[in-house]
């Protein structure tokens, strides 16, 4: 008699996740085989040489003894006031404790949101390209993810046109990365103030990703969708330590619910929060130590963004290299940790770009990740993390370069 095959759950046919996706599983078997691989595909600080601010690791070690057991299925109090004091700092108006929710990592919290909000066929707004795990965890949750186009020639801003035809009778939320991954845009209050208003047209949730909203370049101010909202619009924004304090392995991360009168109409929406939330028990305790130490401390993420610094330098160098690829463009990043440029159809014709990135490992041991990966329609973008010091980006871009001169499919 044959063994049955055991398969995965159909709830996971429409969930993709490509970053760490099956080229990755190539490069592992590389670097299996003794060859050294440059990892450009996640935003992963550490491995680059971005380290956490020394008091953070005092003050998690210092309160070891302390973090032994469950705390409040939120998340603890000390770190929910920092963050409450953090969201006043960001002007977004009647945050208190216990509208803070603390997770291990942000990535937790956006599974947990949506599987709170969504019954199957739900849909929601993301925008294209997207963070992808944004549109794993709607159809995760039984949802569809709804992809609004974001306009390159713009800045890479929503086309508010395409907003707003994508929204139906089963919209339930519309998604806004501010600053983006991957393009690095960064939103003006304009561009937030007519997101906001399709959003109170419709009586759509608003998830609001800030994950990078300390990481700037040249004097660009990021502004809290929260703080332009209305009373009456739930908005769900989402932050950690991950990036700006190089904390990504500490997983700590959070969410807060802002619009006091939206707030009393979702009440039935934040039971299921809190119920998720006890269920999982409580995000790690040790790591939530970091929390207020993080925020009511030096912001060491300046000396890295400011003219100087490493992030600004790096950015910098990425650009400079990718636009003096013949048929290669890039719309330059005003914030994060990414750079997204495009290659003209005309000159390189890509068919399959996960092909592209793939013949790029296996020819110059450079591990990229494909623009469809970020739910962008056409194969004529990748992503590049810009984390490794300015000279071996420089040298990988090089090898791009030379890479592409010879490249067709």
């Amino acid at each position: 008699m044959d063994t049955p095959i055991l398969r995965k759950s159909h709830k996971l046919d429409n969930v993709c996740y490509d970053i760490r996706g099956p080229v990755l599983e190539h490069a592992k078997r590389l670097e299996d085989e003794g060859q050294r691989i440059l990892k450009l595909n996640i935003g992963n600080p550490a491995p680059f040489g971005f380290e956490a601010p020394e008091e953070i690791l005092q003050d998690v070690m210092r309160n070891l003894p302390t973090a032994q057991g469950y705390c409040d299925s939120k998340g603890l109090y000390s770190a929910r006031k920092a963050i409450m004091q953090e969201s006043q700092r960001k002007e977004i108006p009647g945050v208190g404790i216990e509208d803070i929710f603390i997770g291990n990592g942000v990535s937790e919290l956006i599974v947990m949101a949506m599987q709170a909000l969504l019954n199957d066929g739900d849909e929601v707004l993301i925008p294209a390209p997207d963070y992808p795990l944004w549109t794993a965890a709607v159809n995760l949750s039984g949802g569809r993810g709804v992809h609004y186009l974001c306009d390159e020639q713009a800045d890479w801003a929503p086309a508010m046109d395409d907003v707003r035809a994508k929204v139906t009778s089963h919209t339930r939320a519309i998604v806004i990365i501010n600053p983006n991954n991957p393009t690095g845009a960064v939103y003006p209050p304009e561009v937030l103030h007519e997101l906001l208003d399709i959003a109170r047209e419709h009586n759509l949730v608003v998830f609001s990703d800030e994950i990078y909203d300390k990481i700037l370049y040249d004097d660009t101010v990021h502004v809290a969708t929260g703080s332009l909202a209305t009373e009456d619009q739930l908005v769900v924004t989402m932050n950690g330590l991950s990036k700006s304090y190089r904390c990504a392995g500490f997983r700590s991360g959070w969410m807060t619910l802002s619009g006091q009168a939206a707030m009393k109409r979702s009440q039935d929406f934040i039971q299921g929060l809190n119920m998720l939330a006890s269920m999982r028990l409580c995000a790690n305790v040790p790591a939530q130590h970091a929390i207020q130490t993080a925020l009511g401390g030096y912001q060491s993420i300046n000396d890295l963004i400011l003219p100087g610094g490493r992030l600004l330098a790096q950015r910098d160098i990425t650009m400079e290299k990718l636009n003096a690829i013949p048929g290669v463009s890039c719309v330059k990043p005003k914030g994060a940790l990414y750079a997204f440029p495009k290659l003209d159809p005309k000159m390189y014709d890509i068919k399959n770009d996960e092909q592209l990135v793939l013949d790029l490992l296996l020819q110059e041991k450079i591990l990229l990740v494909q623009g469809t990966a970020f739910n962008w329609p056409d194969p004529d973008h990748v992503r590049i993390v810009t984390l490794p010091w300015a000279d071996q980006l420089g040298d990988a871009l090089d090898r791009f370069a030379r890479f592409l001169s010879r490249y067709r499919q």
